[in-house]
């Protein structure tokens, strides 16, 4: 009993990887860019769902340390319609957030809604889940700076996909 005991006292915890962490994840504060400009817009492919022109504000880019890539979302429509909005993508949970949307007057407003929402559970996130898998956040995992995340938007996709 007593060597049980002696034997118990011993025993190392368990191996814990130097990466695990028990802190619970925390997203920073967010600042709003200036709202987009036509000459910083950049073009992708959303896939062949719809006929809207999807393009992301280049000097809105930003890479956060909570793991959340920020950016302006514009998405015009072949009636004329745009819809600007400030948006992130959590890569590690393929998840998206709105944090912000544009009005005609150039300005910023706070959407009724602003929760982290799945991906693949919502049906009409085509460029959000077109950047999240192949551009901003290839095998789910951030891209490591704002140019790499550029040219992963010039060329299509990051240069990890293969096709």
């Amino acid at each position: 009993m007593i060597c049980a005991a002696l034997l118990l006292a011993c025993a190392k915890p368990p191996f814990k990887d130097e990466f695990e962490s028990d802190k619970p994840w925390i997203e920073q504060m967010t600042q709003l860019p200036a709202y987009p400009e036509a000459k910083n817009l950049m073009a992708f492919d959303a896939g062949a769902v719809t006929s809207n022109q999807y393009l992301v504000d280049t000097t809105s880019i930003k890479i956060g340390k909570d793991g959340v890539i920020r950016f302006t979302l514009v998405i015009k429509s072949s009636a004329n319609a745009t819809n600007v909005s400030y948006e992130g993508l959590r890569c590690a949970t393929s998840e998206r957030k709105l944090y912000a949307l544009g009005r005609d007057d150039r300005t910023w407003a706070q959407p009724r809604v602003s929760e982290w929402q799945k991906l693949d559970l919502v049906r009409q996130f085509y460029a959000q889940r077109e950047l999240a898998k192949n551009i901003f956040c290839p095998h789910q995992q951030i891209v490591g700076t704002t140019e790499e995340a550029i040219q992963a938007l010039k060329a299509g996709m990051h240069r990890s996909i293969i096709r």
